[in-house]
């Protein structure tokens, strides 16, 4: 799955004004606090309000859509399905729909700090599978950051040693299926605008969760749920758009370190919200998987420039 060539883009300098390199670093920070928030919000929603999951998920797409059509529409960019790859499009989609709603099943039993540890996997992944599937293929000093990351995520889940429960999996399983959605992110962006990839995003949630989410339906009995209904697609929109916005301003070997401040967020809200504690297996993990992440981003910056983005620098879970 090789794409065709395009035109180079304009290189940024590499010495960017440092002003806007630091408007750049808050928006990627606002942009895990959102991530944070629209995970604590869904956890919430389906582990202690008892919402289906299947609600649950299509509500946060349908919410995104909500989102854009106030919010970017009018303003940043029209809609639009016009697609040389449409499949590609469509498999992408329905990428993040499973994502989101492996997520959302394994935010039912596990904390938020332990699921969030095993997604900082997923630029390790990226990078493994980038060469399979676009010939970018990494040197071993990538490889070794990749096995010392998913040793990391081992120690998160602590196989053999404690009680493995069964939801990490699907949380590792999600992890990988977001890879593959950047993956096909980055493919696309030899075919198709920003705005039809963004148009296609979360048409699967919407189109195929609909009849299931109906079928689960249950009406809320207070305005509270109601009002977390409404936040769970604006936390995802403004968590996406708030990305694309840094990355016009600073390229992703500046931003990638920030990505790990959403371990702070996720931990700070399982602490006050559901009163959990990370555990040091969880603290101890994080701490491998975003020690041989960072490895990962300063090697890939070294080899391509801080002008050209390296492995996908984002949460974005959901």
């Amino acid at each position: 799955m090789t794409p065709r060539r395009s035109a180079p883009a304009k290189a940024e300098p590499a010495e960017a004004d440092p002003r806007q390199r630091m408007k750049a670093i808050g928006l990627m920070i606002l942009a895990t606090v959102c991530f944070a928030a629209l995970d604590a919000t869904g956890k919430y929603l389906v582990a202690r309000a008892g919402v289906p999951v299947a609600q649950a998920t299509w509500l946060r797409f349908v919410g995104h859509v909500v989102f854009s059509a106030v919010f970017l529409w009018p303003f940043a960019f029209r809609p639009s399905l016009r697609s040389a790859k449409p499949w590609i499009q469509i498999v992408r989609s329905g990428l993040m729909l499973l994502t989101t709603g492996l997520n959302f099943v394994a935010l039912q039993y596990l904390q938020l700090d332990q699921t969030i540890s095993i997604f900082f996997l997923a630029p390790l992944a990226i990078a493994v599978l980038a060469g399979p599937l676009l010939g970018e293929w990494v040197g071993w000093h990538r490889v070794l950051a990749i096995v010392v990351g998913f040793v990391g995520v081992l120690v998160v889940m602590h196989p053999g040693i404690g009680t493995l429960h069964w939801a990490m999996h699907l949380s590792l399983v999600a992890t990988i299926g977001y890879a593959l959605y950047n993956i096909a992110t980055r493919y696309l962006a030899a075919y198709d605008p920003p705005e039809v990839t963004q148009t296609y995003t979360p048409l699967a949630g919407v189109l195929l969760v609909a009849p299931f989410a109906l079928a689960a339906w249950q009406w809320p009995q207070d305005l509270s749920l109601w009002v977390l209904f409404a936040t769970l697609g604006l936390w995802g929109g403004l968590g996406h758009w708030l990305l694309i916005l840094a990355h016009r301003i600073a390229p992703a070997g500046v931003l990638a370190p920030y990505i790990y401040f959403g371990l702070i967020w996720m931990s700070v809200a399982g602490y006050f919200v559901f009163g959990d504690v990370p555990t040091l297996w969880t603290l101890s993990g994080a701490t491998i998987v975003i020690l041989s992440g960072l490895y990962l981003f300063e090697r890939e910056r070294k080899a391509m420039g801080a002008a050209k983005a390296g492995p996908a620098s984002d949460i974005a879970t959901q």
